[in-house]
């Protein structure tokens, strides 16, 4: 599998991925201005709760805000995110032992469904750190 799709790629594939690179590059730079915008939404969103710190990625489509501030270790509070606000993060620990305190979120969603997670995480941590 490995061979047939990273070192055969078919022709007309090639072609289109030529046409794509050197045609008009609007729809990119459209797009990178949509991402920064969800960025600056969600960061600041993030760090707007109680206990939660981020700063402003630079690059991909993920947040990883330091949670330390919540009391939480980030598999339990992952796991609480998911089954009491219906959010969906990662646990920092996903990415070795110095990933614990933190969350990996991804961005790359509408601002609207952006707010609703936002506003769920808060209504949540408002509530067990009280």
């Amino acid at each position: 599998l490995q061979v047939n799709s990273n070192s055969c790629t078919s022709a007309a594939t090639q072609h289109a991925g030529l046409a794509a690179l050197g045609g008009p590059q609007d729809a990119v730079q459209t797009m990178l201005a949509e991402f920064r915008t969800r960025r600056d939404q969600i960061v600041n969103g993030l760090n707007q709760l109680p206990g939660v710190e981020c700063i402003a990625p630079q690059g991909a489509f993920y947040a990883f805000p330091r949670i330390t501030g919540t009391g939480y270790p980030a598999d339990e509070l992952a796991d609480l995110l998911l089954e009491d606000a219906g959010v969906a993060s990662l646990s920092g620990t996903a990415f070795g032992r110095h990933g614990e305190g933190h969350l990996r979120l991804s961005y790359a969603n509408s601002r609207e469904n952006i707010s609703r997670a936002l506003d769920r995480m808060n209504e949540l941590l408002s509530r067990v750190m009280e």
